[in-house]
């Protein structure tokens, strides 16, 4: 559990929207990544969602740019909402996590998508993963992948 702590400041989220707000970015050593893990996709998929907590320490809000992974050709933030009982996922430009606040990416909400897996995942694998944030700072995370059925 204590590997899967990494320090970093990331992007306040101004409404709950998910997206950035007006603030400068903190420092991106004022947040923490924690209990960071991926879902093992199905057999033939080449797609996985990744899921973490990030809490914010700091004083002012910190911006999530991007995240990136050697093991997908692409890496999107997305949002999934349910629209008239339609299940509908876009994708974030940004993520903003407030000043003193913490943002939980969970399935059926904010996640990460790797899409293009360059192997297939098995459970109990590490994935790295990148977060890249408006500041240039970057934090490197180890995300155990867990069984299909995981939330």
């Amino acid at each position: 559990m204590r590997r899967h702590l990494f320090t970093a400041v990331l992007c306040l989220f101004a409404s709950g929207s998910g997206l950035a707000g007006e603030s400068a970015p903190a420092d991106a050593a004022a947040v923490r990544v924690e209990n960071a893990w991926v879902r093992q996709p199905p057999p033939g998929a080449e797609v996985a969602a990744a899921y973490f907590t990030l809490r914010n320490a700091g004083r002012a809000p910190a911006v999530l740019d991007a995240v990136s992974s050697p093991l997908a050709s692409q890496v999107m933030l997305h949002e999934t909402t349910v629209v008239a009982g339609i299940s509908r996922m876009r994708m974030l430009e940004r993520l903003v996590i407030p000043a003193g606040g913490t943002v939980m990416l969970k399935p059926g909400a904010i996640h990460v998508m790797l899409h293009g897996l360059v192997k297939p995942l098995t459970v109990g694998q590490d994935v790295p993963l990148v977060l890249h944030f408006a500041s240039g700072r970057e934090i490197r995370v180890s995300a155990p992948v867990r069984p299909l059925g995981a939330s």
